[in-house]
């Protein structure tokens, strides 16, 4: 497995990145960032993590695979912000399933 060192100028700079990327997801869809910072930031983490290894912001929450052709997949097909997120988890529960993304009412009505 290929090390990242997260305290390099190359992680920090994607992790940059990828906040950047998170708000626009967030202004995009109307959601909001959980405001629970430790979930955020290590959601934030993982998927900067993983467009550094594999090129894209698979979510950090499902297993990166190979697929028959070499390419790297995530196992549930979950690139950020997911298909399932999108129609499903955050319109049903009020959050996608790493919990990153929120709706601002299921914001609004829990505690953190």
């Amino acid at each position: 497995m290929q090390m990242i060192d997260m305290s390099s100028d190359e992680f920090k700079a994607e992790f940059e990145k990828t906040k950047k990327f998170a708000d626009k997801v967030c202004e995009r869809f109307g959601w909001v960032l959980n405001p629970n910072h430790d979930v955020t930031e290590g959601v934030l983490m993982g998927l900067a993590r993983h467009k550094m290894l594999y090129g894209k912001r698979w979510c950090p929450c499902y297993m990166v695979i190979e697929d028959e052709n070499g390419k790297h997949v995530s196992a549930d097909n979950r690139l950020c912000p997911c298909k399932p997120a999108i129609e499903k988890e955050i319109p049903q529960d009020g959050k996608c399933h790493c919990g990153i993304f929120c709706s601002p009412e299921y914001v609004a009505t829990h505690d953190h």
